[in-house]
């Protein structure tokens, strides 16, 4: 038994969950849910820059992500955002993201980075689309997935 033959529908699911745990940051900061802004219960006042831009970034890329729609382009956002974040928040408090409290950013930074170059993944609307369309998958931009099963 291959363990390759699970790459695919493991990637799909790493997509969901990242995705999933973006929107839950996105609701908390400009809906004041889920624990709300850092713990307050507040939402952020809308217009506040930058974070109620990047609350409202989170939901909708996590929103996105987590879907699987339009997912290389809302995962380049959601690493942008996240690269800023680290860089213009954290980076200055000091060298290392565990001295500076920015592994959570840094961490996003980096697997947005990896959706955006690898692809949604078969569970997907993007995936859905594309074999609506007749669209094979190395078309539709998941070479990764699709030559991971082969030796």
């Amino acid at each position: 038994m291959s363990s390759h033959r699970f790459a695919a529908p493991l990637w799909s699911l790493f997509r969901i969950v990242v995705g999933l745990l973006f929107l839950c940051h996105g609701l908390a900061s400009v809906f004041g849910v889920l624990g709300g802004n850092r713990g307050s219960g507040q939402a952020i006042e809308p217009g506040t820059w930058p974070n109620w831009y990047a609350g409202v970034i989170q939901l909708v890329c996590g929103a996105l992500v987590l879907a699987g729609l339009a997912t290389r382009p809302a995962a380049i956002l959601a690493s942008g955002s996240m690269a800023y974040a680290y860089f213009v928040v954290h980076q200055p408090q000091g060298v290392l993201p565990i001295q500076n409290g920015g592994v959570t950013p840094a961490l996003y930074a980096w697997a947005f980075l990896a959706i955006a170059v690898i692809g949604a993944g078969p569970w997907s609307v993007d995936a859905l689309i594309a074999g609506r369309r007749g669209v094979p998958a190395v078309a539709a931009g998941d070479r990764q997935l699709q030559h991971s099963g082969r030796s």
